[in-house]
């Protein structure tokens, strides 16, 4: 290392400059969310937990813009029960409500 430097020249700031379509805000996020997100970029090999916030809120825009028939029809197939399943639940809940009376 030089004993000396000269940094007459040099600018303060970030060297490298986001996209153009990017802006840099401050946010206050729960601190949960946010670990949440690190861990996750953790897991996912060192990603940018600040890619995978952006991301997510994109998904989230994406599917506000979601026809209500399909939003309707990815619900109800993520929260029906299919098949045999069907059949258990709804012996179940027959049991269950001929106790209550």
């Amino acid at each position: 290392m030089r004993k000396k430097y000269d940094f007459s020249k040099a600018k303060r700031g970030a060297i490298i400059t986001a996209g153009g379509s990017k802006t840099r805000i401050t946010i206050r996020i729960d601190d949960d969310v946010l670990e949440w997100f690190r861990k996750c970029a953790h897991k996912a090999g060192g990603a940018n937990y600040q890619s995978m916030i952006n991301e997510a809120l994109r998904e989230h825009m994406e599917r506000d813009e979601e026809p209500l028939e399909d939003t309707l029809r990815r619900v109800l197939h993520e929260v029906l029960p299919t098949g045999s399943a069907k059949k258990k639940t709804t012996k179940k809940a027959k049991r269950n409500s001929s106790r209550k009376r």
